[in-house]
């Protein structure tokens, strides 16, 4: 699980670590599988909807002494062109397609839909003359 903060704590516990840091951002990488962050979800789990037990982001977050951060589009299309083009490369995803596996939309479909973004996001962003 990664979260981005704008912040965080001097010293992280033993199940988070820093992937990235740019001058406004934190990247966190949570070993959500380690007993102890298993432990503080149970401790901060509430009822987040009626019948729906869970944890909030923002307390988790508060918790460690992160000021969350919404990562802005740009870093986000990065990211998912990234995972695409893992997936597109994967083992498994080739034998699926060597299988017979002909999805009505594709991986190429996916990463054209955000190059189209990207590109209206680039045309959003260019001064009015």
């Amino acid at each position: 699980m990664k979260l981005y903060a704008k912040t965080i704590a001097q010293t992280l516990p033993d199940w988070a670590t820093t992937v990235t840091k740019s001058a406004d951002l934190f990247e966190i990488e949570i070993n959500d599988k380690h007993p102890n962050f298993q432990s503080l979800l149970e401790e901060l789990e509430t009822e987040i909807g009626p019948g729906i037990m869970g944890v909030k982001a923002e307390d988790l977050c508060s918790r460690l002494g992160f000021d969350l951060s919404n990562p802005n589009l740009y870093q986000l299309l990065e990211q998912a062109q990234t995972l695409i083009s893992e997936i597109a490369t994967h083992p498994d995803y080739r034998q699926l397609l060597s299988a017979g596996y002909q999805p009505d939309l594709n991986i190429a479909d996916a990463s054209t839909a955000l190059t189209y973004l990207q590109w209206e996001l680039d045309r959003n962003q260019e001064p009015s003359t």
